[in-house]
């Protein structure tokens, strides 16, 4: 079945270090941009993570040290990767709970300011665990009656994606061929940040979605406890969350003002 795209969506894929959004590394890149013609444009880059690949982590992708060594780093390929991107719908495998997590901040380290306020995200992997509950390499085999062969590595893992989805839309009747609705189904909880930290309530306002203050209102927290905000700040969390809780908290600043 023919995606119904109204604009270009990116299929992508990145192989990692590991699986620390904060602190683990891209070190392969894949992008297929297919286009509401349905022309494809596809680019795969090899990454420098300027960091160790754990031997562990080599032995899943396949991706050593030496592989990377003499690769460019994301920051010296980030506006490009950016302008490839830029302006297109998401769709990947768990993309929504780790690849566009990632990717931005990676971007935000390389002082580009991802956002997909104007973009939706299909996760074909929510969808088939909706429906079916399996694996890339399964849901490609029940899908699309094909082996996934060389699994893991980022081109092959992306082309399996987009042809899964395609296959899904085929097979079931109530899934609307729309990449809004697509990334609605597919989507878990709504949150404010990629990694989950803060969340939409049911009156679609922030809330903290994690430890002491979980299920209140952000906007009440900081008033009540200005000190968390410089917490967050200074701890260990993504680059992207600590950009959503500045944007919050100047937005209630302003509101003082106004």
């Amino acid at each position: 079945m023919k995606l119904n795209l109204t604009k270009p969506i990116c299929f992508f894929d990145l192989e990692t270090t590991g699986t620390n959004i904060t602190k683990d590394r891209i070190v392969e890149i894949s992008v297929l941009k297919i286009h509401p013609n349905e022309n494809k444009e596809s680019f795969t880059w090899r990454v420098n993570p300027e960091m160790p690949i754990p031997e562990e982590v080599t032995k899943i992708h396949g991706i050593s040290n030496e592989d990377v060594a003499n690769e460019p780093t994301f920051k010296s390929l980030a506006k490009t990767i950016h302008n490839f991107m830029k302006s297109c719908d998401l769709g990947g495998y768990n993309s929504n709970r780790f690849d566009i997590p990632l990717l931005a901040e990676e971007f935000l380290r390389a002082g580009i300011d991802f956002d997909i306020k104007n973009a939706v995200a299909v996760d074909v992997q929510t969808i088939f665990h909706k429906k079916e509950k399996r694996t890339l390499e399964a849901a490609y085999k029940f899908y699309c009656d094909k082996d996934l062969t060389n699994a893991h590595s980022a081109e092959a893992d992306t082309n399996a994606t987009y042809e899964v989805l395609k296959a899904q839309l085929d097979r079931y009747d109530d899934l609307e061929n729309d990449t809004k609705w697509l990334a609605e189904f597919s989507a878990h909880k709504r949150f404010a940040d990629f990694a989950g930290f803060i969340a939409y309530d049911k009156n679609e306002k922030e809330v903290f979605a994690f430890g002491k203050h979980r299920g209140k209102l952000v906007e009440d927290v900081l008033e009540e406890e200005p000190g968390y905000f410089g917490w967050i700040q200074n701890a260990d969390f993504p680059l992207y969350t600590k950009k959503v809780l500045t944007a919050i908290k100047l937005r209630k600043l302003s509101d003082k003002l106004n």
